[in-house]
């Protein structure tokens, strides 16, 4: 999944070969997250939260080595960051379980879906009729959309209720995004994604207690390696890439993630494509590259 906090760049200036690698290696310590969930001998939604929970020291020493305070907000921001962690939550918990049933290229291009809805969400608060480009993200989208989960309905209703998963997961991200918007106005990044971690990690461990999973890991290296690489190396490298890549840069960007992880789902896995699925994926990347390139 993308960036925490869901923020715009500022147009591309001064960057260099180090911004661009920390921008593709951002992405594709993000695309590995599926891989490691698969690995994972906890449950699934107990996987999600040692991805939180490992990673929360680290978050707030990140914070603070950035100057960024992590007391002392007003009641309103608590709140929007309490529900921000709900959000957040409930996206890891639903992506997580979609991940065991579909194949890792579906649940990445589908959990992150959230750009199209936060474009759908700015348009409704501008109270405007969609672009033509708007128009042509939400068509290629859904298009893609409907063919991948055609294709997963032939291999079997579990694929399909995979995919249904993870695109409620790019749902809860959006409403995670949304929710942000206001505290992160003035407030760091690494503050805000430590805090909701926070917020959400009782939710996940009521589900996952709900749901009767295995919750302690026999093997803690794939949960310690979900933490480092989808919350503090994937998210790290594209908060110090952001500044200097417009949206449409970062959008283009994305669509090495579900490459990635089809890769890591044929090699660790086994999982194949058909054309159909090539088509699909290419028709929803197409249609998120162009969401996001909006968001200028």
């Amino acid at each position: 999944m993308g960036i925490a906090t869901g923020e715009s760049a500022d147009g591309g200036r001064g960057w260099n070969a180090w911004h661009f690698a920390a921008l593709l290696g951002g992405n594709a310590a993000l695309a590995l997250g599926p891989y490691f969930v698969r690995l994972a001998d906890s449950g699934p939604v107990s996987a999600a939260f040692w991805r939180l929970a490992l990673a929360v020291p680290l978050l707030a020493l990140l914070a603070l080595g950035n100057r960024q305070k992590l007391t002392g907000y007003r009641p309103a921001v608590w709140l929007a960051i309490l529900g921000a962690g709900v959000f957040f939550a409930l996206d890891l918990g639903a992506w997580h379980l979609g991940i065991g049933l579909t194949r890792l290229g579906n649940a990445s291009l589908f959990g992150n879906s959230g750009s199209l809805i936060v474009m759908a969400w700015g348009l409704w608060a501008l109270h405007r009729a969609p672009r033509r480009n708007e128009w042509l993200a939400f068509t290629l989208a859904i298009l893609g959309a409907a063919v991948l989960m055609g294709r997963s309905l032939e291999i079997g209703k579990a694929t399909l209720l995979g995919d249904l998963f993870c695109l409620a997961a790019g749902l809860l991200y959006a409403g995670y995004i949304i929710l942000l918007q206001k505290p992160r106005a003035s407030l760091g990044n690494w503050a805000l994604v430590a805090w909701s971690s926070v917020a959400g990690m009782p939710v996940l461990l009521a589900i996952a207690l709900l749901l009767g999973e295995p919750f302690w890991p026999q093997t803690w290296w794939p949960v310690i390696a979900l933490a480092m690489f989808s919350q503090i190396v994937g998210q790290g490298l594209l908060i110090f890439a952001l500044r200097h890549f417009s949206s449409l840069v970062f959008g283009l960007a994305l669509l090495t993630q579900p490459a990635i992880s089809v890769a890591a789902g044929w090699l660790a896995f086994g999982e194949t494509l058909a054309p159909f699925d090539f088509l699909g994926m290419g028709l929803v990347a197409a249609g998120l590259a162009l969401a996001r390139s909006t968001q200028d």
